[in-house]
This record gives C-alpha cells, structure tokens and sequence, in this order.
C-alpha cells in the first residue's frame, strides 16, 4: 500500500506519497484533474524547467538570491533536465487554464531537490519562483518549447523527407507517366516533375516555419502577474533572456509588450496555423503515394512501395499501404489539434489566456507528430518504392488527352474527335490521328512522344 506523508501549503494540509518528490500543490491537482490521464508533454516541462534554472541564475546575479540556494537550484534543474525525475510531474493536461498547477509542480520538485542539495530549506514560491508568475512562465515556456521542438526536431526531419524526395526524384525521374486531374487521365508528366512538386511543398514549408521563429523567441517573461512586471527586478527581462539564451542556445528576446505575450497566444495560433499546412501537404503526398501504389492488379499500379507487413486477416498475401495511411492520420490529428489551438487562442479573457495547457501540449504533439511522419514517410515510403514501368506506359499509348498536343495543327474540335474515336476503339491516338488527319505517321509519333510533352509549350 501507498504511505503518505503531510504537505502544507496555504489551504491547510495534504497527503502526498511519500517517496513523492513533489508538494501539496501537485497532490491537489492530482486530485482535482482527473480527466484525460495525459501528462503534459515532456518538452513542455523541460522548457519550464529551464526558465527557474536561468531564473535562479539571474536572481542571484541581481543580489536576490542566495548564491548557495541559487546553486541548488540550478543543481536540481540540471538533475531534472538528464531525465532523472521524469515520473515527479503527474498533472493532467486539462487543469486550470493558467498552467499554474503545473508551474507549482516544477517549483516543487527543484525546491524538494534543492533542499537536499542545499542541505536547508528551499521555498517552491519564494526561492524558485522568484521574480516569476504562472502567467507569464507558461506563455514563455510554450514559446522555448515550441522553437526548441522547430529547431530540433521538426525542421531536420523536413530538410530530410525533402532531400529524400529529390533524390528519388533523381533516381526515377526520367520516368514518363500520365498525368492526372480530377482522377482523369491529362498530359503526360515525368516522376521527376510529380517528385519535384511534393519537395517544393515541404520547401515551402520549411520556409513559413523559419519565418515565424523569430516571433517564437520573443518571451512573456518578466511581465509576472499581469504584464506590469510586478515582484521583478527591472533588469530582470533582459538579464533572464540573456541567461536563458545561453543556456539553450538560442538568440531569445523580451516582448516588446509583455502585456500583448500574456494576454494573447496568436504567436502559437499562427504557428499551429503553419503545422496545419503542413499536415495538408504530408497527407497530399501520402494520398498521391496511395493512389500511385493502388493495385496491384485492379489500380494504378505505378509503383510498388516497401512491404511492410500482412494487410489483411483473412485476404493472404493482402499487402497494404500503411506508412502513407499512418502519416495521413497524423496530418488529421495535427488538423484538429489547429482547431482546439485556434478556439483557446480566443480565451485570452483581459490580462490572462486561460487555456495555455491545450495549447502546449497541441503544438508539441503536432510536432511530434509531423516530424515522426516526415521520417517515416522519407524512410518507409518514398525511398525505397519501385517503379513499376509497364504499368506507366502502356496507359500512355492509349491516353486519348496526348491529342491536345495536335490542337495548334488540326484544332480542337478535330483532335475531339480523334481523342473519343481512340477511347471508343481501345486504339493508340497515333494510330487513330493518322487515319484522320493528313500528317505522316514520323510527324504524329514526334507531335504526340510523351517524354516531348513533359517540356511544355507549344509543339512544333
């Protein structure tokens, strides 16, 4: 059986585990939040660790602190950070709006650290939480987690889905397939052109990403309570921006207005908004992967990607699809995460957004989502996928739209008519075209090649 031992804080007394390394703060809102049994994401809680480290760091070089507890705690911080205590930070995701809980579960553990360190007592409010609020420690850790995650995980896994599609796309590209619009057959494409369009997607968002970064490093803390920097130091902004920067190598920045980085989150709405786009174009490239794998026989045929496993518990030899499928449902969650991030952006009720939780843990798991979905994709999809040649240019032969090619030399109306005599017979247009129109069957096979028609213009 659990034993306890007894907290205090301001309401009165607590039972808390006894080997628990946190307070009676976090044991009432383990007590208060038993909703979805998710924890906040670790990220989240290494990036408010990082704030007390520098906080304390930056206390002590203000003269507020003392040095021996400054050290103590950024001992504990330290200590937390190697992934020594990760199983001390139990609160569930949906608690109070502000972060607060969680907040006072950080300042506890590195005060219970601290204290041992120390070999005195160190205050979770007082001595950790010095100089600092939950309002504006949350909004400046969803801002640092967020730019770490970019940084560290979501744009190397993009730069690599996207150098793996250019290298495929080298590889195969001289491969001439048909073209398709509305799920019909259109003009002749290569592979390199198709693989060329989904890399210029993730460029592009590579690009939107890095762009929102710098609003990203600009950080609520110092506003304190409400924005007016209550309980700090005036130099503390700059000083805990400075310290923190180094410590996470990154070039972070006070707000220009602290009061607009504690009320509002419309810096995380906009990057869900960029997360969002993202995941459309993943689930494009996953459903064009899809649709080119369809078959084997009764499909597209157009390539075969890696088998991966069984498909199908009654259907031997049923082999389907699952990494394109996979990466498709992530793009949907990371859609609905965009959803809840956009309706909690709006309840920044006066001084105070009050649903920084939700949107801490729904950016970091679209970006969790979006990087192993990248990778996977890059690894187990797109690299290692075959081109199935027969299947690419016998649909050529008969694609009754490379008559379009014939429109500036016979018309429109002609090459219709050409094109639905084809379809209607099963026949080549090269074939159908050289009954109907006056050009030798050398000039049609040169008007009509498919790898010509790749280059666009006007064929001649």
């Amino acid at each position: 059986m659990t034993q306890y031992r007894t907290e205090t804080d301001s309401m009165g007394d607590v039972q808390v585990p006894r080997d628990a390394q946190y307070g009676a703060q976090t044991q009432r809102a383990v007590d208060n939040f038993k909703l979805s049994g998710q924890r906040m994401p670790p990220g989240f809680i290494a990036a408010v660790v990082q704030i007390k480290k520098a906080a304390a760091q930056v206390n002590a070089g203000l003269e507020l602190l003392e040095p021996r507890i400054a050290e103590a705690i950024v001992w504990a911080a330290d200590s937390v950070l190697a992934g020594r205590h990760d199983d001390q930070f139990p609160v569930d995701v949906f608690q109070t709006g502000s972060g607060t809980s969680t907040n006072m579960n950080v300042n506890e553990v590195l005060a219970h650290l601290a204290s041992g360190h120390a070999g005195q007592p160190v205050s979770a409010n007082d001595q950790v939480n010095m100089s600092q609020s939950s309002n504006d420690t949350i909004p400046t850790a969803i801002h640092l987690s967020a730019a770490l995650a970019l940084e560290n995980e979501l744009q190397p896994a993009l730069k690599y889905l996207q150098e793996t599609i250019e290298n495929k796309a080298e590889s195969v590209g001289h491969q001439v397939k048909t073209g398709r619009t509305h799920l019909m057959d259109a003009m002749p494409v290569t592979l390199a052109q198709e693989l060329g369009g989904w890399a210029a997607q993730i460029a592009d968002n590579r690009t939107r990403l890095s762009a929102l970064l710098p609003q990203l490093l600009c950080l609520a803390q110092g506003g304190t309570a409400v924005g007016t920097g209550i309980n700090a130091h005036p130099a503390f902004a700059e000083r805990f921006a400075r310290q923190l920067s180094e410590n996470c190598k990154l070039a972070l920045a006070p707000n220009d207005n602290l009061f607009a980085a504690i009320a509002s989150q419309d810096t995380a709405v906009a990057l869900s908004g960029h997360l969002k786009t993202l995941a459309v174009s993943l689930m494009k490239i996953s459903n064009d992967l899809r649709w080119m794998n369809s078959g084997p026989l009764a499909g597209l045929g157009e390539i075969a990607l890696p088998a991966l496993q069984p498909g199908s518990s009654i259907m031997p030899g049923k082999v389907n699809p699952v990494i394109p499928e996979a990466v498709a449902m992530t793009a949907a969650q990371v859609m609905g995460n965009d959803t809840a991030i956009t309706v909690a952006g709006q309840s920044g009720n006066f001084q105070l957004n009050v649903m920084l939780p939700l949107v801490a843990h729904n950016l970091l798991q679209s970006v969790t989502l979006l990087s192993n979905g990248s990778r996977a994709l890059a690894d187990s999809a797109i690299a290692g996928f075959e081109v199935r040649t027969d299947n690419l240019n016998a649909p050529l032969a008969k694609n009754p739209i490379l008559v379009t090619a014939l429109n500036p030399v016979i018309g429109y109306a002609k090459a219709a008519a050409i094109a639905k005599k084809a379809y209607n017979e099963g026949r080549a247009i090269v074939e159908v075209a050289e009954e109907e129109t006056d050009l030798s069957r050398d000039e049609l096979e040169r008007l009509l090649d498919p790898a010509r028609l790749t280059r666009g213009g006007i064929q001649e």
